[in-house]
């Protein structure tokens, strides 16, 4: 079982990844944006916690996933990254940012299972 802190802007979006992830037996946190994403993971992290994996939309308001994971690298190096958007590759080449071992891309439209298959390649990595 995993610790995953989901970003994402969308209610139904978030409620879908929740409990498609939560079925498969990780421990899920939500939240609405980048901004409260990083606020939780900062008070994890003073807690002596951590989470295993981000899974981060990359078009969110305020803080977007892109700086959302590169912020979150800077405080858990260890920690997983999974962005899911419909336009993923776009928006990294344009930011000059490439997927590394701890970084994977979920194009939307996903199949519940995509996603959790995905999750766990990418967690036993």
């Amino acid at each position: 079982m995993a610790r995953i802190l989901i970003a994402e802007d969308d209610p139904s979006m978030r409620q879908f990844l929740a409990l498609a992830l939560e079925r498969a037996g990780h421990s899920v946190d939500v939240r609405e944006d980048g901004l409260e994403a990083l606020n939780t993971l900062e008070n994890t992290l003073k807690d002596g916690q951590s989470y295993d994996l981000l899974l981060a939309d990359i078009v969110m308001p305020g803080m977007d996933g892109i700086e959302l994971s590169q912020r979150a690298a800077k405080l858990a190096p260890a920690m997983k990254i999974m962005f899911i958007t419909g336009f993923a590759a776009v928006i990294l080449d344009q930011q000059g940012q490439k997927p590394d071992a701890n970084t994977e891309i979920l194009a939307k439209p996903f199949h519940l299972k995509d996603l959790v298959d995905r999750v766990e390649h990418l967690l036993a990595a």
